[in-house]
């Protein structure tokens, strides 16, 4: 992980979603992004880098009951995505494709027609 990963994770980035317990925004944070970028690296580098607690946020269901939701900071953020982008690039490759937990393009309906196609058309017992 290093500032030009963590650029790249700022500039897709939705600027759009809400903000964590830091309040601070796409558009604040990138307001001085090397100066920003450079002293997440070097807390990352040393070690000191700590996530900020995650405002907790409950959202209706249509069942009348409440789904508890996390909303992270900024910098939160940007870490968790860079993290992702490492662990896809070193496990992708090794996952069989009939693997679909949490995999890009790949969800429960997906897993749901495979194993319907494999029940309808390969042999089982």
């Amino acid at each position: 992980m290093n500032k030009e990963m963590l650029k790249s994770c700022h500039t897709q980035m939705d600027g759009t979603k809400a903000v964590g317990m830091d309040g601070i925004t796409k558009e604040e944070y990138g307001r001085n992004p090397e100066e920003n970028l450079n002293a997440l690296v070097e807390r990352l580098k040393r070690k000191s880098y700590k996530p900020k607690p995650a405002r907790l946020v409950e959202i209706p269901k249509d069942n009348g009951k409440l789904r508890p939701l996390s909303i992270y900071c900024y910098e939160d953020k940007l870490v968790q995505e860079a993290l992702r982008r490492i662990l896809e690039a070193v496990f992708e490759p090794i996952f069989y494709d009939e693997m679909m937990g949490f995999r890009p393009n790949r969800g429960c309906h997906k897993a749901i027609r495979k194993l319907n196609i494999m029940l309808e058309r390969k042999p089982t017992n």
